[in-house]
């Protein structure tokens, strides 16, 4: 992590966590005032609009003052916090400090979760330098909120890790579950299977919205992901000009062929990647070149994109995130599968990196996996156009003058007016569903 550095090395500036950023929300101190740390001891965990992040400790030393409270907002480049003298001084009786009152345990290790700085530990597995577990910070709180003593799981994850199920399971009385035997790798077939089923139909886990016993109403706070939601939203809808088209695609005949790919590669296959390769096909055209495009409301510009970069919504426990598969373009359907799933399971773990989540020129949702047609998307600005994918239904078509029952696939289409006009969207939606009626033509990649 880089950024300025105080005069008086006895105060620590909160550094730039990531790429230019200016402000980070604290989430919680790790450290208590009083406390003796060591150099890269974890002492806070921030969170950004993208990712949460463990800020390391610069030096040895006591801690004399912690300079803000859980859900401010720091901006990069203030004291951070303050030591005592060169470290070796007493610490003056500490004054009361909610931020550190609220702080269950100290300082935790150094660990490496993607978004979490840090390193992982040479030492016992499952155990940092000092002993204590290895785990994310979501795992951290969740052990927390079910009170649970996170050091006494015996964690089944990659290195001794504790994890969500390690918690969960401990919380009901049975411990941890035991660790895995050293079984032979899974299949690329059971893999494949696993990974796209988490992808494509794993439940929405949500916190239970429940109000206090004996009070009428309950006040949240925006923050953290959900305020940046709320930002970018406001800021879409403020100066993106919305208009949506919708249509249905008839998808028997994708159907029929997914499951033939799905027998002859022996993995599972959604029919998300036909999707999303259909979008690819159709803003490759340079007629639809104006829908992968991009504003800068500043110097008034449209800047149209060549490769093809698209966002992903998914809908995470800490609220919707935009993971990006980069030149999608370029991936055939069994690829852009295997992307959706590792950019999906990252977004909901917190573990993609930031250059991941930033970059798209276009926004695929899948609002259908959960339930509902059509819908009236909000652009992922400054891009100028998302495709909602709704839940296939199976419908009366026509085909060739008769009727028979197909799939249904409905889909809108919402674009930045001020970039894309009404007829043009309409044709793109209208190739796109002409391209998912004929499947066979979206099993290549759009650009070779």
């Amino acid at each position: 992590m880089a950024g300025k550095v105080s005069s008086d090395p006895n105060i620590f500036l909160l550094p730039d966590i990531g790429e230019g950023l200016q402000e980070a929300e604290l989430k919680e101190w790790l450290v208590a005032v009083g406390d003796t740390v060591e150099e890269n001891q974890n002492i806070a965990e921030v969170e950004t609009d993208k990712a949460l992040a463990e800020i390391p400790s610069p030096r040895n030393g006591v801690i004399a003052e912690l300079c803000g409270n859980p859900g401010d907002m720091m901006a990069v480049g203030e004291p951070f916090v303050k030591f005592v003298g060169d470290g070796g001084a007493a610490a003056p009786a500490p004054a009361p400090a909610p931020a550190a009152e609220s702080i269950p345990e100290p300082a935790e290790e150094r660990e490496d979760a993607g978004t979490v700085v840090g390193s992982v530990s040479d030492d016992l597995p499952g155990m940092s330098s000092n002993g204590k577990a290895l785990a994310a910070p979501a795992v951290r709180r969740l052990a927390r909120d079910l009170g649970v003593d996170i050091n006494a799981c015996a964690g089944t994850g990659l290195g001794g890790r504790v994890t969500k199920k390690d918690v969960e399971a401990h919380a009901k009385g049975g411990g941890s579950p035991p660790a895995p035997s050293r079984a032979p790798a899974p299949t690329a077939r059971s893999a494949a299977d696993d990974a796209v089923a988490r992808a494509v139909a794993q439940p929405v886990r949500r916190e239970v919205a429940s109000i206090p016993a004996g009070e009428d109403r309950q006040t949240v706070p925006f923050r953290g992901i959900r305020r940046k939601i709320a930002e970018r939203l406001r800021e879409s809808v403020d100066k993106a000009v919305h208009f949506t088209v919708m249509d249905e695609a008839d998808i028997t005949d994708l159907n029929i062929l997914r499951k033939k790919l799905a027998g002859a590669s022996g993995e599972k296959v959604s029919p998300l990647p036909f999707v999303a390769s259909a979008i690819c096909r159709t803003l490759a055209r340079d007629e639809f070149r104006p829908l992968n495009a991009t504003t800068d409301d500043d110097r008034q510009e449209i800047t149209r994109h060549r490769p093809i970069h698209l966002g992903l919504a998914v809908d995470t426990d800490d609220g919707l995130m935009v993971p990006v598969i980069r030149d999608c373009d370029a991936l055939g359907v069994l690829e852009i599968g295997r992307e959706v799933v590792r950019v999906a399971n990252g977004a909901r773990a917190r573990t993609l990196p930031r250059d991941e989540l930033m970059g798209s020129t276009f926004t695929l949702s899948n609002v259908g996996s959960h339930a509902g047609r059509f819908a009236t998307p909000i652009i992922n600005y400054p891009e100028a156009g998302i495709l909602a994918a709704g839940r296939a239904r199976e419908g009366m078509v026509v085909k060739n003058g008769m009727f028979r029952v197909g799939m249904l696939l409905p889909l809108s289409l919402a674009c930045d007016h001020r970039v894309v006009d009404g007829a043009l969207a309409a044709m793109a939606l209208a190739e796109i569903v002409k391209l998912l009626q004929s499947p066979e033509e979206l099993l290549e990649p759009a650009r070779r």
